[in-house]
């Protein structure tokens, strides 16, 4: 089943942030944010087990306790299991370290067997108080957490969560999965498979106005070949897109400031918001179906959902192509 016959809109609800990324969020915040999502109505929300080792999920499960079920669509991943013995030690996240400090203090297995995707699914439908899963995401089988080892990881997942998830999805259990990753070519690696094929697939920060060109090389045309649809995560970059200051979960480096800098005078010059320069560029090209921002206080929900609605000029577009700060390749709004 096709992604766009499953979400119910163009905007979801990236809950990464609810897992305490980058600092400690108290609960009324959290849960405050998801209720002004809900307000807003947003219906589609995806969440991880890595979010904060179960933190994202338990946050994101107690809001939507009272909400409808067939009135909302909820993704997770599988990749991690979380146990309840406590960590001691620094968590091994590869380019990711420290990323959920904040978040419980349980120790992660990162494992994509057949065993592990089957009890990964059952304890996310344990803490998000839910007892069924619309997609499910096999999670970060890519360079950024496991360096020369992700193809080990990536070939575990294949004869694993592929199998599994693919079983789930003919059972009817889940109406479709995919991967969720940071980097574009297990994605490629995935839709060059002979075996049953993945329904979309979530990319994260390889699909913004920082950071396209990789992806519009191999994976976006192989995608649209085989209707093959996308989900955007991070379109503001980990947050510099929308006046933060982390680029790829870390501090942004200078040049990435400095194209920021360029890309705000553009927007400052035709009287739009960044944030709508953001998510109108991610949602053009024509494999994308949705994108999920995260947010960790409600006040930005309603920003999101202006940014989405806002009316960018088509002057603007093609006054971006022309300085330089996009491929010539992406496809724009307004054909620009």
């Amino acid at each position: 089943m096709s992604l766009t016959e499953i979400l119910p809109g163009r905007l979801g609800f990236g809950t990464a942030p609810l897992g305490n990324m980058f600092r400690a969020i108290p609960d009324e915040e959290a849960l405050d944010t998801v209720e002004a999502a809900w307000d807003q109505g947003i219906r589609f929300y995806d969440t991880a087990p890595f979010y904060g080792a179960g933190l994202a999920e338990e946050r994101l499960g107690q809001v939507l306790a009272d909400k409808p079920r067939d009135s909302y669509v909820l993704s997770t991943k599988v990749g991690r299991v979380i146990l309840d013995e406590h960590e001691t030690a620094a968590r091994d996240l590869g380019e990711k370290g420290g990323l959920f400090e904040h978040g419980n203090p349980n120790k992660m297995v990162h494992e994509w067997t057949a065993e592990a995707t089957e009890r990964s699914i059952e304890d996310s439908l344990k803490r998000l108080g839910t007892d069924r899963l619309d997609i499910v995401w096999v999670h970060d089988i890519a360079q950024d957490f496991h360096g020369d080892l992700w193809l080990q990881k990536f070939e575990e997942a294949r004869t694993g969560a592929f199998r599994v998830l693919s079983r789930l999805r003919d059972e009817g259990v889940i109406k479709a999965w995919g991967l969720g990753v940071n980097r574009t070519e297990p994605i490629e690696l995935t839709l060059a498979l002979d075996e049953p094929q993945p329904d979309g697939f979530l990319l994260a920060g390889r699909y913004t106005l920082l950071d396209q060109e990789h992806a519009l090389e191999r994976l976006l045309p192989m995608a649209r070949e085989q209707g093959v649809d996308m989900v955007v995560g991070g379109p503001y970059s980990s947050g510099i897109l929308a006046g933060g200051a982390h680029f790829e979960y870390q501090q942004a480096p200078t040049e990435i400031v400095e194209r920021v800098e360029k890309l705000k005078a553009l927007t400052e010059r035709h009287r739009i918001s960044i944030k709508a320069a953001a998510l109108q560029f991610s949602l053009a090209h024509p494999v994308a179906v949705a994108v999920i921002p995260g947010a960790t206080r409600p006040s930005r929900i309603a920003e999101d959902v202006a940014a989405l609605n806002e009316t960018v000029p088509a002057a603007f577009w093609t006054d971006l192509r022309a300085a330089g700060l996009v491929s010539p390749t992406a496809p724009l709004p307004h054909g620009a």
